[in-house]
C-alpha cells in the first residue's frame, strides 16, 4: 500500500508551500509531505555526495545526515563544491555543512565524522533510506541486507572518471502512484460507427495509478551466475560497466582505496590484472573490458558526478515520495559516449 502520512508532524507550513510550490505542482502535496517526513543517511561527501546532498536539501526531505570520516584534500575539493577552498585537512563532511545548510534552512543537515564501518546495525534504522558512496562491496552488502529487514530504502553510487554508477534497492514490496493518461469510452450513437465505439486515450485528462514493484538485493545483482544459459542469452546487451564495476569494487577492496592518478602505471598494471581474475572467476573473456578501460576510470569528474548525482537524487526522491516507477535497479553512465543505460541484475 502506499504509505499513510501522518497528520501530526508532517503538515506542510505556509512557508513550505511556497518553498515547494514548483515541486508541488509537479508531483503533488502528498509526495511533497511523504519526503517532508523523511529523514536520510548520505556516506560519502566527495563529489558524488554534494550533488546527492544538493538534490536532497531542495527537494525538502525532512532530515539529512553527511557522514564522512575522511579529510578534505586538494584531491577531494575538485570535484566538490559544498567545500571552501581553504578547507583542506578539515572533515569532509563538517567542511561541506555550511554552503549545504543555506541550500534550504528548512531541512535538517546534520554531521557525523564517524566512519560508518564502525556504525553499529542498529545506527541504520532511524532513517527511511541509506545512500552509500565510496563504500566497500562488504559494507555496502552488509547495509542492504541489514536495512532490507526493516523496509529501509537502499542506493549505492560511485563515480570513477568518465564512468559512474548507482544502485537501488527497494525491497520485495515497493508500492507507488503513476500518472497516466486517461482512457475514456467512444461514444455510443448509432450514426458515429463502430471506431466511436472503441477505448480512446484522451491526452488532456490523467488518472492516477498504483503499482507495485520488487527489487533483488546488491548481493544477489552483483553475483550473477553468468555460466547460467538464460545469463548466457543476455550477456551481448549487458552494459560493460557492470563488468568495470566489478573490477573496480575489487580494485578498491584488495588496496584499500580507488585508482590514484598519482600511481597511474602500478594502478592500471594491477587493474588490469583485476580485470583477467575477475573475468575469469565469471567463467566470462576478458575481451569484455578491452585495455583501453584504464585510461578512463580515475579519479572523480565534475560532469559525470552532476549527471550520475542527478540520477541517484531524483531516484532516492521518487522512492521517499513513492511518486512514478523507479529505476530497477542499475544506472550506469559513460561520459566518454554521453549515455546512460538503465539494467536489471539478479532476479526480476
Amino acid at each position: 500500500m502506499i504509505d499513510t502520512i501522518e497528520k501530526e508532524d508532517n503538515i506542510i507550513s505556509e512557508e513550505e508551500a511556497a518553498q515547494y510550490d514548483r515541486q508541488i505542482r509537479l508531483w503533488g502535496l502528498d509526495a511533497q509531505k511523504r519526503l517532508r517526513g523523511s529523514r536520510v543517511l548520505l556516506v560519502g561527501l566527495r563529489g558524488l555526495g554534494a550533488e546527492v546532498a544538493k538534490n536532497l536539501i531542495l527537494a525538502g526531505v525532512k532530515g539529512l545526515t553527511l557522514l564522512d570520516h575522511e579529510q578534505v584534500t586538494e584531491e577531494s575539493r575538485r570535484a566538490q563544491f559544498l567545500i571552501p577552498v581553504d578547507a583542506d585537512g578539515q572533515n569532509q563532511a563538517q567542511a561541506s555543512l555550511e554552503r549545504a545548510q543555506l541550500l534550504n534552512p528548512m531541512v535538517e543537515v546534520k554531521v557525523d565524522t564517524d566512519a560508518v564501518e564502525s556504525k553499529p546495525d542498529d545506527f541504520f534504522f532511524q532513517f527511511d533510506a541509506v545512500c552509500l558512496t565510496r563504500c566497500s562491496k562488504d559494507l555496502m552488502v552488509r547495509v542492504d541486507q541489514l536495512c532490507a529487514s526493516r523496509n529501509i530504502k537502499v542506493f549505492c553510487g560511485d563515480v570513477y572518471g568518465y564512468h559512474g554508477y548507482m544502485f537501488s534497492d527497494l525491497g520485495q514490496e515497493h508500492h507507488y502512484v503513476e500518472e497516466k493518461p486517461k482512457v475514456v469510452k467512444g461514444s455510443n450513437e448509432a450514426n458515429d460507427g463502430p471506431e466511436a465505439k472503441k477505448r480512446k486515450v484522451d491526452p488532456n485528462e490523467t488518472t492516477m495509478v498504483k503499482k507495485t514493484i520488487s527489487f533483488c538485493s546488491l548481493k544477489e545483482a552483483l553475483e550473477v551466475d553468468w555460466t547460467n544459459e538464460k545469463a548466457k542469452s543476455s550477456l551481448k546487451r549487458t552494459p560493460a560497466d557492470y563488468f568495470l564495476l566489478q573490477v573496480l569494487l575489487k580494485f578498491r577492496t584488495d588496496k584499500g582505496c580507488d585508482p590514484q592518478p598519482d600511481s597511474f602505471a602500478e594502478d592500471s598494471q594491477l587493474l588490469l590484472q583485476i580485470r583477467d581474475d575477475v573475468l575469469e572467476t565469471m567463467g566470462l573473456s576478458s575481451e569484455l573490458l578491452p585495455n583501453t578501460f584504464v585510461s578512463y576510470c580515475f579519479s572523480e569528474m565534475a560532469p559525470v558526478c552532476a549527471v550520475v548525482g542527478g540520477v541517484l537524487g531524483q531516484e532516492l526522491v521518487k522512492a521517499l515520495s513513492q511518486r512514478d516507477a523507479p529505476h530497477r535497479n542499475f544506472f550506469f553512465f559513460d561520459g566518454l559516449k554521453g549515455s546512460g543505460v538503465v539494467d536489471n541484475f539478479g532476479s526480476k
